[in-house]
């Protein structure tokens, strides 16, 4: 094993409390949760059962984590009712709400504004065409 990878492998789990590989060197039975969404599985309640870690200078502590779940006791995806579909129909149309005029800008509010953007700047029309 290389030197680069000396502090990232950590099979037995003696170190880090649970297993831990070097990025994209997981063993097979090992998915993170995106893997198993492909797959249409979901990890259904299981702990964590290892990690991948690799050196990122952006993240506090230089460091990336993607936690690891076992394959063979992930549950299948639980399939969309439609009352769930209407809650979140309900959900994106008050994302799409202003609340300063009560209309539907017809694009997700910007936090950053809070309002639309004709209310956040009423001074700033549209040039005429």
């Amino acid at each position: 094993m290389s030197p680069a990878y000396g502090r990232c492998w950590d099979p037995t789990g003696a170190q880090y409390g649970i297993p831990t590989y070097p990025w994209r060197l997981a063993p097979d039975g090992y998915a993170t949760r995106r893997q198993l969404r492909a797959e249409g599985l979901r990890p259904g309640g299981q702990p964590v059962a290892a990690q991948l870690m690799r050196r990122s200078p952006r993240r506090p502590g230089g460091v990336s984590v993607a936690y690891l779940y076992r394959v063979e006791l992930a549950l299948p995806v639980r399939r969309m009712t439609s009352r769930r579909w209407g809650a979140l129909a309900l959900a994106m149309l008050a994302r799409r709400t202003c609340p300063q005029c009560r209309t539907d800008a017809g694009y997700v509010i910007p936090t950053s504004l809070g309002m639309c953007v004709t209310c956040a700047y009423p001074d700033q029309t549209p040039a005429a065409a």
